[in-house]
């Protein structure tokens, strides 16, 4: 004789969806300009993209505040992860606003956390994060955040 086994109760395991920020949870700006070749066949801007602005704006503001050299300095940073969540498309040519964080600052990690903003909207068309570790650039082993970069991130971590 055979019997069915009864399923287990499975507790409600869904993730609970982000939703769009406010500017109000971002520290500094930078503006992103689309280009014609950010669109895909759907008419807006390509996925892939996104990523590539997250790096973007963050290096931009490092370079532009003097510690990040990336021809010649000796600490790079690596992402280890990445993540992004989509809540409005963009499309060339808006303006884009990427509003930087962030949100945990370690011994030689960093989460950047960045929301991309259509110009003037006040909630985010996506958001997301990277995680960099910083690490020797000959060695590639990790390394402490050097002061001058610590002192400019500290600056991004958000209170709370």
């Amino acid at each position: 004789m055979t019997s069915a086994a009864s399923p287990s109760p499975v507790a409600s395991s869904a993730p609970v969806r982000p939703a769009p920020q406010p500017r109000s949870a971002y520290r500094v700006f930078r503006p992103i300009t689309t280009r014609w070749a950010d669109n895909d066949v759907y008419g807006h801007v390509n996925n892939v993209v996104y990523y590539s602005w997250f790096d973007t704006a963050v290096n931009a503001h490092l370079i532009d505040q003097g510690v990040l050299d990336i021809h010649a300095g000796q600490t790079i940073g690596l992402v280890i992860e990445t993540q992004c969540n989509y809540f409005a498309p963009l499309a060339f040519p808006q303006t884009v606003e990427a509003g930087i964080r962030v949100a945990r600052l370690g011994g030689s990690s960093v989460r950047y956390e960045v929301g991309l903003f259509a110009q003037g909207e006040p909630l985010t068309a996506a958001a997301g994060h990277f995680i960099h570790v910083y690490v020797d650039r000959e060695t590639r082993r990790p390394v402490a955040v050097p002061d001058a970069l610590r002192n400019v991130l500290q600056a991004l971590v958000m209170p709370g």
